[in-house]
């Protein structure tokens, strides 16, 4: 599995954590990669971006990905500006599995201030492992990119 990650200063160390915590998944990081100061839009973009450019170059499989920022909330307001992108900021398994099981959200926002590195990784764990339930809710998610 290949995930990409993307975080501000806020987020470094909980995305370094969460990547030391899945070993498993072929990491793409896309910075920052310090915990030197940096705005939160321009690494929330590089990631849909990324994500955009992956899904119209391969259908094998959605490309997804993790933005971090202290609260979550930057990153995910970025993130939704994108056509095609449904960044769901999550804050336990619950919220996480719902916005994969109804809304086929393909970026996770965490923010690194508000919960724990083991909430992260559990969160994270939860949105991994939860599939779209499609039916009624394709639908809806059409609606969203007209």
């Amino acid at each position: 599995m290949q995930l990409f990650i993307a975080s501000d200063h806020a987020g470094f160390d909980l995305k370094e954590d969460i990547k030391k915590n899945f070993p498993q998944i072929n990491w793409i990081d896309l910075g920052t990669h310090s915990k030197d100061s940096t705005p939160y839009p321009q690494h929330a973009k590089k990631l849909c971006e990324k994500i955009l450019e992956q899904k119209r170059s391969s259908s094998l499989t959605e490309p997804q990905g993790i933005l971090i920022c202290g609260s979550g909330v930057g990153v995910s307001m970025q993130a939704n500006r994108f056509k095609e992108i449904r960044a769901a900021l999550c804050w336990n398994e619950e919220v996480a599995k719902l916005s994969r099981q109804h809304n086929a959200s393909n970026v996770l926002c965490l923010g690194a201030r508000l919960i724990s590195a083991q909430m992260a990784c559990s969160i994270l764990k939860t949105w991994l492992e939860t599939p779209f339930e499609g039916g009624r809710h394709l639908e809806r998610i059409k609606m969203m990119d007209l």
